[in-house]
């Protein structure tokens, strides 16, 4: 994009630059490039808003895959392996499919961007803090994120949402304990078209990013804090550097 000459401004940019985690391997710096210099005056792009979103998941199913499979393989206890299996199981961050059913709290909103405004030093590190309940009982095997883009309508925010029947009033408040706003259900909205990557949504080819981390126990109703950071990796716009930890 960088090296493209057009002799005229255009009307409508319509790029999918997403990557995994929204902003993993996208390409929304050349979108960038592109709206700066050839975008009309209140010209369009399309997607038009972006929501990254982060959330505590347990995932027990994949935790017997990976760790408990050893404490019985085929009869034999192989249970020698188990720190090893932990080490390797949880070292690495990955892409799949989350279901609603893994998530443990509300969503918390990392990073909103407005395509038509948002500039390359922006998105040069994302940092968000945060705290949030657990609203059952289970293991915490890491965190989970996805994202929404919006055709035309505006990022979501706290006044977008309404709470599910299903989830207890007591847990439903949208701003976190410090200020950091928590997705629920979308509010419909006919002017506005969403492609949402989140568990309770159809799977899309993104699925969602699995950052794993063993933390043995189990939580019921309890605060998570913790810091999310990104930034890009030397030599490698694309790639980023993913830090998650737990404040005690």
């Amino acid at each position: 994009m960088q090296e493209v000459e057009i002799d005229e401004e255009v009307d409508v940019i319509i790029s999918e630059w997403m990557g995994y985690m929204l902003l993993y391997e996208s390409m929304l710096s050349s979108v960038i490039v592109a709206r700066d210099r050839w975008l009309k005056s209140g010209g369009l792009i399309l997607p038009s808003h972006a929501t990254l979103y982060m959330a505590p998941v347990t995932h027990p199913e994949r935790y017997s895959e990976s760790i408990d499979f050893w404490r019985n393989v085929y009869g034999i206890d192989m249970s020698a392996m188990l720190p090893l299996a932990k080490q390797c199981a949880f070292e690495e961050p990955c892409i799949e499919t989350i279901t609603a059913e893994n998530v443990l709290t509300w969503a918390i909103v990392i990073k909103q961007i407005d395509c038509s405004t948002v500039t390359v030093q922006e998105l040069e590190s994302v940092t968000a803090n945060f705290s949030v309940s657990s609203m059952m009982k289970a293991s915490l095997h890491g965190f989970a994120l996805w994202f929404d883009v919006s055709f035309g309508g505006n990022a979501t925010t706290s006044s977008d949402t309404q709470s599910e029947s299903s989830i207890d009033s007591s847990l439903s408040g949208d701003i976190g304990g410090n200020g950091v706003h928590q997705r629920k259900k979308r509010a419909k909205s006919p002017s506005t078209l969403v492609l949402s990557t989140a568990p309770e949504e159809a799977p899309t080819h993104w699925a969602q990013f699995w950052g794993a981390m063993l933390c043995e126990g189990v939580y019921h109703a309890v605060i998570f804090s913790a810091c999310y950071c990104s930034q890009p990796l030397e030599h490698h716009s694309e790639a980023f550097d993913l830090i998650i930890s737990l404040v005690p």
